[in-house]
């Protein structure tokens, strides 16, 4: 899978700008109520780049952004199709650092989040589709334990289903 696939999908999940208060990701400190309310626009969120004009932001400059921060740290030319595209949307909504935890812990490896030869390796021998159940089972026994579940949780589901 390319990035150009990847990202077309991905941005099937994420809108416009959002500014919705009850979500700790539009405000720039991460915390309700503290910061700036700046919101989220194609996923962006003010939380994860408080520096960013988040209502100006360009589909492009959110591209470029997914690009270097989220698709490259994960390796996502080097992974199997599916394995990428499901590595680069939790790099996306959870940060690089849990999706590469995630995949090794898919893969059997230590959950150390360095994203190197050994979880590459792991990766690349692994039933994929075996690897992606893994994975995603990781990442809705996460989103279960989030105290705004009841709030967000039916939307978080689908994206991963």
């Amino acid at each position: 899978m390319s990035f150009e696939v990847a990202i077309e999908r991905l941005l099937t999940h994420e809108g416009g700008l959002t500014l919705d208060s009850k979500d700790r990701g539009n405000w720039t400190s991460g915390v309700i109520g503290v910061g700036k309310l700046r919101g989220t626009k194609y996923g962006v969120s003010a939380m994860s780049y408080p520096t960013v004009d988040i209502a100006r932001l360009t589909i492009d400059q959110a591209k470029a952004i997914y690009r270097r921060d989220c698709w490259d740290a994960v390796k996502g030319d080097e992974l199997p199709p599916a394995v990428a595209f499901q590595a680069f949307d939790v790099a996306v909504n959870h940060g690089t650092d849990q999706a590469v935890r995630w995949l090794q812990r898919a893969a059997g490896v230590a959950d150390d989040g360095v994203f190197g030869s050994v979880t590459l390796g792991a990766i690349k021998c692994a039933c994929a589709a075996d690897l992606i159940l893994k994975f995603n089972s990781e990442r809705l026994l996460f989103y279960t334990n989030l105290s705004t579940f009841g709030t967000f949780g039916k939307g978080w589901v689908r994206r991963v289903a």
